[in-house]
């Protein structure tokens, strides 16, 4: 906290995500890749509503967006309408293509190389970048 500025960076980021998946009771995951899509979910989701919340500006105040070191993010406060947008942009390539999406919500929003998105679903890093470029089209 800065004065009555809340910073939302990576290691707030994962610790809310952890609370959320951890107050839904029943959650099974079938592995380890599904369990990081269903958290990089989630913390897509965290960070859209802190964008809408600071939007809102009800309170006065705000958060500061700090940007993961590898993936360059808009600055939610004075862009976060291009949160949401991204965010409704993901839900529809999800029905178009799943994995797409979740290669997006894995890369941009937790923040995992693609390297390490290769090694957690067992393809070759070549494979997710051509994923990586059609996902951004």
């Amino acid at each position: 906290m800065r004065g009555n500025e809340t910073t939302l960076g990576a290691t707030t980021l994962l610790h809310e995500a952890y609370l959320s998946i951890s107050a839904r009771e029943g959650l099974e995951f079938a592995g380890r890749g599904q369990f990081l899509a269903y958290a990089a979910r989630a913390m897509r989701g965290l960070t859209i509503d802190y964008c809408r919340r600071r939007r809102a500006r009800k309170r006065g105040g705000g958060f500061e967006m700090t940007a993961l070191e590898e993936v360059p993010a808009a600055d939610p406060a004075t862009e976060p309408e291009q949160f949401a947008r991204l965010s409704s942009a993901l839900d529809a390539l999800a029905l178009v293509d799943a994995p797409l999406a979740q290669l997006v919500d894995l890369h941009f929003f937790a923040g995992f190389t693609l390297d390490e998105i290769a090694r957690m679903r067992n393809v070759s890093e070549r494979t997710v970048q051509r994923d990586w470029r059609k996902a951004r089209l």
